[in-house]
């Protein structure tokens, strides 16, 4: 088998039948290291043919014209590399639960293949297509380097419990993907897609619009090699540093699939890199996995209700505490706060679609401090981080901002006011850390 097995979920019991197999692309939006669609292909064999399918939600939560736009180039590039391949790309409009099962049954699928996806809303499609197909649905986790399911069958305390579990199955799981055989099997004749008359159709928020960074798995290929070679030797030592420029750029990569995390594993673990190496494993592979393990496992993950129970206690505590200033999520939006650290972080993420790690922990704690309640405050740094991060919408995005408002994966610290015993930061934190002026400078305060 190419495709190593435990990376396989069965999620329905109906049977593999004869037939041309339907790979229904979702996270994973990538021709090259894609176990899913190798997978796909190692079942369609030489006999039946292999179809892809993606399956586009006009108005997915929190997505904005920023996030289609991004997106939709990715894929049609990936319908020309599959096309290259002989396989054809069906674009279908609509609610995967409805849209799947009936693709398939047009095709006469003898099994589905799809991508894992921790993330509840995803999870609620696959559950809906697993019941309503009367043949087999795969999932193939082609985004963790270690298998989620394999890790943990539960939610993991912190990184320190994961890392070990990680670690040990590292070496069986970090191997080279093996290239796809191009498809001779006859296939269904499916038009092009016409992607101009997609995007004229879409009712999307425009109020967000695209940016400057490239689109698909080749300009991601390309930002991986350029961040190996340039900056992963300081990785460690100026990853912190919002001025330096030392980040990977890499998470709208990772988030829309145009690049697999396994692909980036691969080319810093063979770089001898160092301390960088070493820095930028633990984030790539044990944090972030941290990530998809917490939203498997916690049905809550989307809600302040998904965080530790110490850290919810203590945020009732200090419910009712006097806080500095309050403003609205208008307000937080437009980066109408006292504070021109701050507002120039909302700047960063507005104009670029990205802000850099370091000030997002600062960014989401101070949306707690000037909330008037901790849902309010959970609300409304979601809810930004989703419309404007083009990684937004992703576990990373959950996890994080559960981590800087409600302690999840954190402990507890010293107790303050608003923020009971939940980590606390502060700009005179930060100008210890980074040229704070230089910053507002660059993005306006």
């Amino acid at each position: 088998m190419l495709v190593n097995l435990a990376r396989t979920h069965r999620l329905n019991a109906a049977p593999l039948a004869p037939g041309p197999v339907l790979y229904w692309m979702s996270r994973e939006q990538r021709v090259r290291d894609n176990w899913g669609l190798l997978h796909a292909r190692e079942l369609a064999g030489r006999a039946h043919p292999l179809v892809v399918c993606f399956c586009l939600v006009p108005a997915y939560p929190g997505a904005t014209l920023r996030h289609y736009d991004f997106m939709l180039s990715g894929l049609a590039r990936v319908e020309i590399d599959l096309a290259a391949l002989g396989i054809p790309l069906a674009l279908r409009l609509g609610d995967p639960s409805a849209e799947i099962p009936r693709l398939a049954d047009e095709l006469g699928a003898g099994c589905v293949v799809t991508d894992f996806d921790p993330m509840r809303v995803k999870q609620g499609w696959q559950r809906a297509v697993a019941e309503a197909l009367p043949v087999a649905l795969i999932e193939v986790d082609g985004h963790n380097v270690v298998p989620a399911r394999q890790v943990s069958q539960k939610q993991e305390y912190a990184a320190r419990t994961i890392r070990p579990k990680i670690h040990r199955l590292f070496g069986e799981y970090l191997e080279e993907f093996p290239a796809i055989e191009p498809q001779a099997a006859a296939v269904p004749s499916l038009p092009p897609t016409d992607w101009d008359a997609l995007r004229a159709g879409l009712a999307v928020d425009p109020a967000v619009g695209p940016v400057a960074l490239a689109p698909g798995e080749d300009a991601a290929r390309e930002a991986l090699d350029r961040f190996v070679s340039d900056r992963l030797e300081v990785y460690a030592e100026r990853r912190n540093d919002p001025n330096a420029g030392a980040t990977s750029w890499l998470s709208a990569y990772f988030h829309f699939g145009q690049l697999a995390p396994q692909r980036a594993a691969l080319a810093a673990a063979a770089s001898g890199r160092g301390e960088g190496q070493a820095a930028f494993l633990e984030e790539l592979v044990v944090r972030r996995e941290l990530s998809d393990n917490f939203c498997l496992h916690n049905a809550h993950h989307d809600t302040l209700a998904g965080a530790p129970a110490w850290a919810l206690r203590t945020l009732d505590e200090h419910r009712a505490d006097p806080r500095p200033y309050v403003y609205s999520q208008e307000e937080f939006e437009q980066a109408r706060t006292h504070s021109r650290l701050w507002n120039a972080a909302q700047n960063e993420m507005r104009r670029t679609g990205f802000m850099h790690g370091y000030m997002r922990m600062y960014w989401a704690k101070k949306i707690l401090e000037w909330s008037p309640t901790p849902e309010a405050a959970h609300a409304t740094a979601l809810a930004l981080n989703d419309r404007h991060q083009l990684d937004g919408r992703d576990p990373n995005g959950h996890v994080g901002v559960l981590w800087s408002l409600a302690g999840l994966h954190d402990r507890p610290w010293q107790t303050r006011p608003v923020f009971g015993s939940i980590r606390y930061m502060n700009e005179r934190g930060c100008r210890r850390k980074f040229a704070v002026d230089q910053y507002i400078e660059r993005w306006g305060g």
